[in-house]
Parts: C-alpha cells; sequence; structure tokens
C-alpha cells in the first residue's frame, strides 16, 4: 500500500482522531493514531507487516517491540520474516525483558513499533538490544508522526510519515482553549 492510502486506512477504521490527547511520549497533541483500531483487522495487519517486512531482507534473527502497542506489529513483522518474536516490558520506567525472553549474543535483531512520536519507546529498545551484545538491524514503524525528523543510528522504514503538531503541556493551545484531554496510550498516566 501507498502511504495515501495507509492514510484514507486510518480515516475509514476511524484511527486517526480529532481532539487534545496526551502522548505516551508526555506531549500534547491535536491529533491522535490508534493503530489498535487498525490492527484489530488480521488482514489489514497482515498486509502491513509483510510490506513492513520486506524493507528488512538483512538476516534477523528475532523481532523485539515495545509494550503493547507493538506487540501485534512485532509479532507479525516476525511471522513474515520467520523468526522469534519477543517483547519489551515498561519496569519500574525502563524497558526490560520479562516471561523468560532473552536475548543472546551476536543474534540480528529487528526493532519495530506500531507509532513513532519521539522515538522514545524504540530508543530504549535499541539500547537494551545493544546492552545485551545483539546487532540492531534496524528500526520499523508502521507510522512515524514525527515527519521523518526521529532516527536511530540504524535503517529506519515508516510505512505512513506524518508531521503531527504536539506541544509541550506548558505551551499547549489546546490547554489554554480549555480543551478536555485524552489520554489513550498504553501507559498509565493522568490526563492532566
Amino acid at each position: 500500500m501507498e502511504e495515501k492510502q495507509i492514510y484514507t486506512l486510518f480515516k475509514q477504521k476511524e484511527a486517526l482522531l480529532e481532539g487534545h490527547f496526551l502522548l505516551t511520549s508526555g506531549l500534547h497533541s491535536p491529533t491522535y493514531l490508534q493503530c489498535a483500531k487498525i490492527l484489530q483487522y488480521p488482514d489489514i495487519a497482515e498486509k502491513l507487516c509483510i510490506q513492513l517486512a520486506e524493507n528488512f531482507k538483512e538476516k534477523i534473527d528475532v523481532v523485539i517491540s515495545p509494550a503493547i502497542g507493538g506487540i501485534v506489529i512485532g509479532y507479525e513483522v516476525a511471522r513474515v520474516l520467520k523468526v522469534r518474536a519477543i517483547f519489551a516490558e515498561r519496569v519500574e520506567d525502563k524497558m526490560a525483558l520479562r516471561r523468560g525472553f532473552e536475548l543472546k549474543e551476536g543474534e540480528n535483531v529487528l526493532a519495530v513499533e506500531d507509532v513513532i512520536t519521539t522515538g522514545g519507546s524504540l530508543k530504549e529498545i535499541i539500547q537494551l538490544v545493544k546492552e545485551k551484545g545483539c546487532n540492531i538491524m534496524g528500526a520499523g514503524s508502521i507510522v512515524d508522526r514525527s515527519g521523518g525528523k526521529v532516527q536511530f543510528g540504524v535503517k529506519k522504514v515508516a510505512l505512513l510519515t506524518l508531521e503531527v503538531k504536539t506541544y509541550q503541556k506548558e505551551s499547549c493551545p489546546l490547554c489554554k482553549q480549555g480543551i478536555p484531554v485524552t489520554y489513550l496510550g498504553s501507559r498509565h498516566k493522568s490526563a492532566k
């Protein structure tokens, strides 16, 4: 699918939301991309993940993603590549491997995420992969809402790149207008 088709798909599935949102990064935005509403359709998830996986022809041993938003995409990309799929979880504000997941030294690892805003979760995962003595082969996402600005020092592929406005809470015009803020992310945050 081309970017325009993916954007249209987000609109059709009501996964491109307008309002006042608190993002997982702590930033505020008038736009929210709810990938879960797209990935709930296995046929669509499969198409997107096949397309993403095709961009990584390098030898990959394992795909890693951040919980919770990246789990479905990580699993599907790994299925296409016929490799293991694992995910990292936040433990005391730091990404860690749990549930018996492990990375073996020297493995070639692909990190994937549903949506990139600041790239914070993927940066943490990439650091975790390096700390385990593995080779990070790339970073992939369905959406890069940074307009392509976020980089990871490795090959990066996003199926849809958008430049979506974000604001620090202190300078958020939506807050100044008194528009209530909504939090839809996976971390436990207060929408204040």
